[in-house]
């Protein structure tokens, strides 16, 4: 298990795979106002990826070129953040998805911890840390307690995403999760154009 930080872009020729958990730290929760600091990602082979993001948004087009790609499923946990947080940053809208707290939302409707630190101790049996949450994301040089905690957040979502599918084919729900999945990048971007609250669906 290690962690490999860039600067800027994702490095030339660097493949991922079919699915890529990806998570991303900010300076706040509001993506129009708090910009991308980090960007994490794995593919779940126990190594993580962290490309960490400069001041004026450099273009990375390796990056880009993966967020985009059809044929690469962007697996998330709470992911209409993480894609609004992208897409405000470099004008890419992440398709297909996939995320594991509406999975959650979907199947565990006994309880409303839907945190991935929960999920994780539930349906993995790994403990997580989130010490390092509120830190400043925004350093020139991130600590290692931050890369641990950032890559902490992808390293073991694909081992999620395969618990929450069982689930969700148990309850018969496979389906409504991957129409909640499809629209995510439309919530996104409704949540960028000022409909975060009031949302448009609400009476």
């Amino acid at each position: 298990m290690a962690n490999h930080l860039y600067h800027g872009d994702l490095p030339d020729g660097l493949d991922l795979g079919p699915v890529v958990a990806i998570d991303c730290e900010t300076m706040g929760l509001i993506p129009r106002r708090d910009r991308l600091c980090l960007i994490q990602m794995s593919s779940g082979d126990g190594d993580c990826h962290l490309v960490q993001v400069s001041l004026d948004i450099a273009p990375a087009p390796n990056l880009c070129r993966m967020l985009a790609d059809p044929n690469v499923t962007k697996l998330f946990h709470y992911g209409r953040f993480d894609i609004a947080a992208l897409f405000n940053a470099y004008g890419v809208l992440c398709q297909p998805v996939w995320c594991t707290k509406i999975a959650s939302k979907l199947v565990r409707t006994f309880t409303e911890r839907h945190g991935l630190k929960e999920l994780l101790r539930e349906m993995v049996g790994t403990d997580i840390s989130k010490h390092q949450q509120q830190s400043d994301w925004g350093a020139p040089t991130l600590t290692a307690a931050q890369l641990d905690y950032a890559a902490s957040d992808v390293l073991y979502l694909h081992k999620l995403k395969a618990e929450l599918e069982g689930r969700l084919a148990r309850e018969g729900r496979t389906a409504l999760a991957q129409s909640c999945f499809d629209f995510l990048p439309t919530r996104a971007q409704l949540d960028l154009a000022g409909w975060a609250d009031p949302d448009v669906f609400a009476h």
